[in-house]
């Protein structure tokens, strides 16, 4: 199973979802689909009208119960929990158990998530349209957008040199990351977000372009010298990361002292966006 994970939007309401890239097949937490047919008022009342649906559906021997997976999502809590999860044609056939208005919109909404994941195998440069258009309709401007996407290819080609040296996804990732990110902000993932004033946010998609610039150049390092060394253990992939971070470190204390301004700073998206808003209004009048 491929750790692809996202969450789907349908009629504003979140939905979990993982991509099984062996089987071509997206898997959907039932109970998040539950909580959108039945206008549960939260994941409690959805968890407990889905127990006693499948309870009826297992009695009447109703196979699509009897084969439903179980897969680890990230929780309401931040931690990554198992869930019942059913591919589009379980999905579809639970569906008909569940009396719901929304239930033709959302069987649409089913087929749509599934061709634009097939469209995205086709055709890669789907993914990054689909990625610009909705920085642009968050408000970001197209210089962010473009070393946002930057960044992401980066990102992933430190990610591919992680899994060449055996380096696994999950805990080890985060804690190299951690390591990559302390060493040239100064600050833990963690104590940087807080900085920032997020809480489940992505951390990139609050930097300025700046820090990205500098997170870019700390991982762009790190696989490079990863890719010299060629790390055979996780502890020297680690002492690696820290190098990488720290030669983005050493230039962002070099900038710090020509300009006489911090690098690192409490601006997120949202206040940045609030400020580019007001700048424009300022304009116009």
């Amino acid at each position: 199973m491929e750790q692809e994970n996202r969450i789907k939007l349908f009629q504003d309401k979140k939905i979990r979802t993982e991509w099984n890239s062996e089987e071509e097949n997206w898997y959907f937490s039932i109970v998040d689909v539950v909580e959108v047919l039945t206008d549960s008022v939260d994941y409690h009342t959805a968890r407990k009208y889905w127990n006693k649906l499948k309870q009826r559906l297992k009695e009447e021997g109703n196979e699509t119960v009897t084969n439903c997976h179980r897969l680890k999502m990230i929780a309401a809590d931040g931690k990554m929990r198992f869930t019942d999860v059913a591919n589009a044609e379980q999905l579809l056939r639970l569906i008909q158990s569940i009396p719901s208005p929304k239930a033709e919109p959302f069987k649409m909404w089913l087929a749509n998530v599934g061709a634009e994941r097939l469209e995205e195998i086709s055709d890669p440069e789907k993914i990054i349209n689909r990625a610009m258009e909705t920085y642009r309709q968050k408000g970001y401007s197209e210089a962010w957008i473009n070393q946002r996407l930057k960044s992401i290819e980066v990102r992933k080609d430190l990610t591919d040199e992680w899994d060449r040296t055996g380096i696994q996804k999950g805990k080890e990732y985060a804690i190299l990351t951690d390591e990559i990110t302390r060493a040239w902000s100064g600050m833990s993932t963690r104590e940087y977000k807080e900085y920032k004033g997020l809480k489940k946010e992505n951390l990139r998609d609050n930097m300025t372009n700046l820090e990205l610039v500098l997170n870019m150049l700390a991982e762009v390092s790190t696989t490079e010298i990863s890719r010299s060394s060629d790390p055979k253990s996780f502890a020297e992939s680690k002492r690696i990361a820290k190098q990488g971070g720290q030669i983005a470190g050493n230039a962002r204390k070099n900038l710090e002292a020509k300009t006489g301004k911090k690098v690192v700073t409490p601006i997120n998206a949202k206040a940045s966006l609030q400020k580019a808003e007001t700048l424009t209004d300022s304009s116009e009048n």
